[in-house]
């Protein structure tokens, strides 16, 4: 099978079902934006320093294969959906991690190389979650999507201060 194939050349792609929509489709844009955070995700795996911030980065990637499945199919019967378990599982991440890290106030992002790129998949994943409101205000979605986006950007950003706890380098707001 050829990546290249043509059918995309005259502006249109192809949902789960096969059905044919525009490039520039509110679902399009919104699954796009997800595998744009997913390879923004790809890269600060390469930077974090911590091992569990990368078991959690792998896992984050996996279940976003799982959002754009269920974005890409307009009859939300997704065989994988995201489910609210994955759901849980990044929470209880986050809490635990705010126990750990026990912030004090407001944070400048980006206090070390790694947490930088996290703060760059924060935003991205904020952007997806807008994306998918977008395309919910015209077609009905699933609700675990927009959650697990919800949930994922609050993930990204203790992520990133994590790494820079690990160093002692959080800056707060003064």
């Amino acid at each position: 099978m050829s990546v290249t194939t043509g059918t995309g050349d005259k502006g249109k792609t192809s949902l789960w079902s096969g059905e044919r929509v525009p490039k520039n489709s509110a679902r399009v844009e919104a699954y796009g934006t997800v595998d744009e955070l997913n390879s923004f995700l790809g890269e600060a795996k390469h930077a974090a320093k911590s091992p569990r911030v990368l078991d959690v980065l792998q896992q984050v990637q996996r279940d976003l294969f799982k959002v754009a499945g269920q974005l890409a199919t307009r009859s939300g019967e997704y065989a994988d959906p995201v489910k609210d378990e994955n759901i849980e599982k990044i929470t209880s991440i986050i809490r635990d991690l705010e126990k750990e890290i026990g912030l004090k106030g407001f944070v400048i992002p980006g206090s070390t190389p790694q947490s930088a790129k996290l703060d760059v998949c924060r935003t991205t994943a904020r952007r997806a979650e807008r994306r998918v409101l977008d395309l919910s205000e015209a077609e009905e979605v699933p609700v675990n999507p927009r959650i697990y986006l919800n949930r994922l950007s609050d993930l990204l950003f203790i992520l990133a201060r994590y790494e820079e706890h690990l160093e002692g380098k959080i800056e707060y707001k003064k």
